[in-house]
C-alpha cells in the first residue's frame, strides 16, 4: 500500500522533473529525495523515473501510478475541505428531524434562512413523533430535532443537550360564520354543546378530554380524523370543531378563525434536541429557529381580525 507521502513526492518529482527541484519545493535534501523515490519504485516493481542528464521523467509505469495518485490527492484535497466546511458549519450535510406542527412554519422558515446564509449545507429532513426523534438524536442518526413535551415529556440524557424554544398554546378553530368566530377570547365552557373534530382513537388520556374536564365537561366527538388538513376540512364545512397548536396558525387556512382559549387553553414546551457535541451547522440552524419564534410563539400571535387569526 502506498503512502500518501510516497504519493505527493512522486506527483511533485513528476511535474518538477527533477529530484533537485522536488526537494526544494519539500523542504528535504536531494539525498532524501533520492531514497524515498528508490523506496517507492522498490514498494512499485520497478522504476518509476527515467533518470536523465538533466532531470528525469516518467516510466510508462511512472505515469500510471502518477494518474492514480493525481486521483488520490485530489480526492483527499476534497475531503480535507468538506471536512474543514462541516467544521466550520459552511459545508456537509444537515440531517434535520421535526414534529408534524413544527413543520406548518417554524421549521420551514428557519431552513429558508439557513439555506440564504449557508448554501453549501446539504439539508435531510425526517418526520416524526417527538419520542422517535429522541432516540434518532441519540443514536447518532439526527443533527437537530424540534420536539415538543406532550404527551410524555422529553427525555434527557447526557448525550443529548435540550434546548427551550417556546410554550405553544392550543388554540381553537372555528368556522368562519360561527357564534364565537369574533370572540377576542372563547370560554371553553361555552363550547360544552359543541360537536369536536379529534385525533385518531387514543388508548389514554388526551390533550382535548384533559382540557375540557377542567372546564366540567366531557367532548362530544363525532369524527376523527388523523391529519391536520382533514381535521381544518372538516371544520371550515360547519361539521365540528377543533383544537390547533399556535405554531401552526400560519399554514391554517383562509376561512376558518382562530382564537384564544384563555386559562384553559392547553399548553406544551417545544424543544430543540441535539446530539454532544453538536455540528457547527446545526448550532447555526438552532439559531434561526430562535430568531422566528416572534412568528409562531401563541404569546407573540397577533390581535385577529374577524374570521381570521388570533
Amino acid at each position: 500500500m502506498f503512502e500518501t507521502d510516497m504519493l505527493r513526492l512522486l506527483d511533485v518529482v513528476a511535474r518538477t522533473g527533477s529530484f533537485t527541484a522536488a526537494a526544494t519545493e519539500l523542504n528535504y535534501t536531494q539525498s532524501a529525495v533520492s531514497r524515498r523515490v528508490a523506496t517507492l519504485e522498490a514498494e512499485a516493481g520497478g522504476p518509476l523515473f527515467e533518470r536523465l542528464p538533466r532531470g528525469v521523467r516518467l516510466t510508462p509505469a511512472g505515469n500510471a501510478l502518477h494518474r492514480h495518485a493525481c486521483d488520490v490527492l485530489n480526492r483527499l484535497a476534497r475531503a480535507e475541505e468538506e471536512l474543514a466546511a462541516i467544521q466550520r458549519g459552511t459545508g456537509g450535510r444537515l440531517r434535520v428531524g421535526a414534529f408534524a406542527t413544527a413543520n406548518a412554519a417554524l421549521v420551514p422558515g428557519a431552513l429558508r434562512d439557513f439555506r440564504e446564509v449557508f448554501p453549501g449545507v446539504a439539508v435531510g429532513l425526517v418526520e416524526g413523533l417527538s419520542g422517535e426523534l429522541m432516540e434518532g438524536v441519540a443514536d447518532g442518526m439526527i443533527d437537530i430535532a424540534v420536539v415538543s413535551d406532550y404527551f410524555a415529556g422529553v427525555p434527557l440524557g447526557d448525550e443529548t443537550e435540550i434546548t427551550p424554544l417556546l410554550e405553544d398554546e392550543l388554540l381553537i378553530a372555528l368556522p368562519a360564520d360561527h357564534r364565537l368566530a369574533g370572540a377576542d377570547v372563547v370560554d371553553l365552557r361555552d363550547l360544552r354543546d359543541e360537536s369536536w373534530i379529534a385525533g385518531a382513537q387514543p388508548d389514554g388520556t388526551t390533550t382535548l378530554g384533559e382540557a375540557c374536564a377542567r372546564a366540567g365537561f366531557t367532548p362530544r366527538v363525532e369524527v376523527r380524523i388523523g391529519e391536520w388538513t382533514g381535521k381544518l376540512g372538516y371544520v371550515a364545512a360547519g361539521l365540528g370543531i377543533t383544537m390547533v397548536p399556535a405554531m401552526a396558525a400560519p399554514a391554517v387556512r383562509a376561512d376558518l378563525a382562530l382564537r384564544p382559549l384563555g386559562d384553559f387553553a392547553p399548553r406544551r414546551t417545544v424543544y430543540a434536541a441535539l446530539p454532544r457535541p453538536a455540528l457547527a451547522s446545526a448550532r447555526a440552524l438552532l439559531g434561526f429557529l430562535r430568531r422566528g419564534l416572534p412568528l409562531t410563539a401563541g404569546s407573540h400571535l397577533p390581535a385577529a381580525p374577524a374570521g381570521r387569526f388570533a
